[in-house]
């Protein structure tokens, strides 16, 4: 065999999933499955492809691998549900070359119930060969974290639900080559809506100190100061962190499609996260008027316009609505980031500056969206005349905080 593997979406679940298996000794095939592909540099690619790594556009590779993982993106919808058009894709691809004996994987964000109701259908009309017996079925939720480098794949445990104990088995074998530990759960549907826990207890939380940040402001509390203490108790309390936004491909399902009803919490979150964008609006506008000066016409510095520090990924970040906003108020909007070579707001090009304390300086009033790492709080503080600091990163007095 060519390969061992074959990673179907080299988007933001398939590409790190390619990587580790390359890391462990795996020679993969990689398959596009649309427009969205994760980046490599020049040099991570050219490991890949001395350690084993073969990307592919011919769907006849597929059926010459032991594994298949299905890892195509599934963005919201039209109708607020998940997208699952390039599963469909992949799966129908796969489907016209399955060989018996080959474990097919899905990892891609779903509803519970998808990996049975919805992949094994197409799987089986298009081989003829049936989940359970001629192939193993499995899904196993994707635990990616960018840009964390304490957590990888390999120090990861992989949780692996399968149609039947072989299949679990099997998939358990494959993770294995790439993980410390894999738990085993009852079975797909089970393992989806680990999924599904886990996305939506970020979201949560997330939500719940976004609240806290907009009451802290009101009462004069500083918030950062409360999380710094209540991060101390060593049980019951994990500490989160507010921001001008939720961002990220982890896409919060507050619809069951299999109960059929509505996670309230999950929805009451999503309302809460959606409206930061607008809260740091007001807040930015509320500070321009304290110094005299208006929103329209007002020069804006944003700092940082990824969802993640250090990374160049833009999937959902806040910083495209605020920008939008601050344009339509009139505000003279640039922006800086290490990552970001260019950025287009409204379809058109948004300025970006050279020097950042230059334009720290020259600014009315600079907002830090997002904290990479190559950023100096403490010099900016200095050289900014307004300082909005969204993330908590500056010293305590350095900047207004949200």
């Amino acid at each position: 065999m060519p390969a061992d593997l074959a990673v179907i979406g080299l988007g933001p679940y398939g590409l790190p999933l390619a990587q580790a298996a390359v890391a462990a000794g795996i020679p993969t095939l990689g398959y596009r499955t649309g427009p969205e592909a994760g980046s490599l540099s020049p040099a991570e690619l050219r490991r890949m492809l001395s350690g084993g790594f073969r990307p592919t556009t011919s769907p006849a590779e597929l059926g010459r691998v032991r594994t298949a993982v299905i890892c195509s993106p599934t963005p919201r919808g039209a109708d607020g549900g998940l997208d699952l058009t390039q599963v469909e894709t992949a799966a129908r691809t796969l489907a016209a070359h399955l060989r018996p004996h080959t474990t097919v994987i899905l990892e891609s964000p779903v509803q519970p119930g998808t990996t049975e109701d919805f992949l094994r259908p197409l799987l089986e009309g298009g081989s003829g060969l049936r989940a359970g017996r001629d192939f193993h079925l499995a899904y196993s939720p994707s635990r990616v974290d960018p840009g964390n480098r304490d957590f990888t794949p390999a120090t990861t445990p992989k949780v692996i639900g399968g149609l039947t104990p072989a299949c679990t088995e099997s998939a358990a074998a494959f993770y294995g080559r790439l993980t410390d530990k894999v738990v085993r759960a009852r079975g797909p549907r089970e393992a989806e809506t680990v999924q599904l826990l886990e996305t939506n207890y970020r979201h949560v939380n997330i939500a719940l100190v976004n609240e806290m940040a907009v009451l802290c402001h009101d009462l004069g509390v500083d918030l950062w100061d409360v999380i710094r203490c209540a991060e101390t108790k060593p049980f019951g309390f994990q500490a989160f962190r507010p921001g001008p936004g939720v961002g990220g491909h982890a896409v919060p399902q507050d619809l069951t499609a299999q109960a059929g009803r509505t996670l309230r919490m999950v929805e009451l979150a999503q309302q809460v996260n959606h409206q930061m964008p607008r809260y740091v609006i007001q807040r930015a506008a509320a500070l321009l008027n304290e110094h005299g000066k208006s929103a329209r016409g007002a020069r804006v510095l944003l700092l940082g316009v990824t969802y993640k520090p250090d990374l160049a990924d833009q999937q959902s970040t806040p910083a495209q609505e605020i920008a939008t906003r601050l344009m339509e108020l009139g505000a003279s909007v640039s922006y800086h980031d290490p990552h970001i070579p260019s950025w287009n707001v409204l379809d058109r090009p948004v300025p970006r500056a050279d020097s950042l304390y230059e334009a720290a300086a020259d600014a009315d009033l600079t907002i830090l969206l997002q904290n990479h790492r190559t950023y100096d709080l403490q010099g900016l503080s200095v050289k900014a005349q307004l300082l909005l600091d969204t993330r908590g990163a500056t010293p305590t007095g350095a900047a207004h905080r949200i």
